[in-house]
């Protein structure tokens, strides 16, 4: 069967709420809810308050992880720091590798990778909440639930250790189709350990060609276009790719090229074929 994809046009963060009740599944327990918390300086990213109204329904905490490139969220100290600057202490807050050492998550299959290391206090929760601001990114091609699931929930090691393809001291010069496919790899390992208790939300509002991790990011190049809820990451990447493609607006090509440039469509490829999800999806439109 293909996998549900709910979308609306309308971006407001009541939609957001009414999106999660239309699907209709209840994240039990300790609901971890990840979010990117924005590179200070940049522009385009969605602060809290547009995700208020979900962050309460289900009652979680905010996380994420520090960062593994120089700016101000690679350290616990500047990363919290930002936290608060951003407004997103307005809710329980967890840093998950804000002290070491990393959870080592085996990887099944993996492609590339065979271990992903995330950070330590994701053992608290029993389900998870992904909320992914789609947009480009620069060395990805393009930026939804499945990079929030790998990059995102990596500890900063972790993150050298996807970019650099199982390889810290080649972060930035790994083979590039080994990144893209290990970033697949980890993203499955998060998937098994949650037992596909996540739900994923994409909204594809300010979308750049650049990613909220950029200090210094380009405007957005394209309109507005909705927002999506899934069980599936997979298909909601999908779904996501597949309105930049088939809306009209005439600017679209800068964002289609970012992508296409760096071959993003590979990562969504490379999870469909671990099998934590499927690229055939049914759309279903909420007014």
């Amino acid at each position: 069967m293909k996998s549900k994809v709910y979308f609306s046009s309308k971006i407001t963060k009541e939609s957001v709420l009414n999106l999660y009740k239309i699907l209709n599944f209840k994240l039990k327990g300790n609901v971890a809810i990840k979010v990117h918390s924005g590179e200070p300086g940049n522009q385009n990213f969605l602060h809290p308050d547009f995700w208020e109204d979900i962050i309460n329904e289900v009652n979680g905490t905010v996380v994420e992880c520090n960062t593994a490139y120089e700016g101000r969220r690679n350290t616990t100290k500047k990363h919290l720091l930002t936290f608060q600057e951003h407004g997103w202490n307005a809710f329980n807050v967890d840093l998950l590798d804000a002290s070491g050492p990393d959870l080592k998550l085996d990887i099944l299959n993996g492609k590339i990778i065979k271990e992903n290391y995330v950070g330590k206090n994701i053992v608290n929760y029993d389900s998870m909440l992904v909320l992914s601001h789609f947009k480009g990114h620069p060395m990805g091609g393009y930026g939804g639930a499945i990079k929030q699931l790998s990059i995102g929930l990596a500890s900063s090691y972790g993150k050298a250790y996807i970019h650099g393809a199982g390889d810290v001291s080649k972060i930035w010069t790994a083979n590039h189709d080994e990144f893209l496919m290990s970033m697949a790899d980890a993203a499955s390992s998060i998937v098994n350990y949650f037992k596909g208790n996540i739900v994923y939300i994409n909204v594809m509002k300010n979308m750049s060609v650049d990613c909220d991790c950029c200090a210094v990011a380009e405007d957005p190049c394209i309109k507005d276009i909705g927002i999506l809820i899934s069980l599936d990451p997979i298909a909601i990447d999908q779904a996501c790719i597949d309105l930049v493609y088939n809306c009209n607006d005439p600017k679209k090509g800068h964002l289609i090229e970012r992508i296409e440039s760096r071959n993003g469509l590979l990562t969504i490829k490379a999870s469909e074929e671990l099998g934590f999800g499927s690229r055939e999806y049914e759309l279903i439109k909420i007014d």
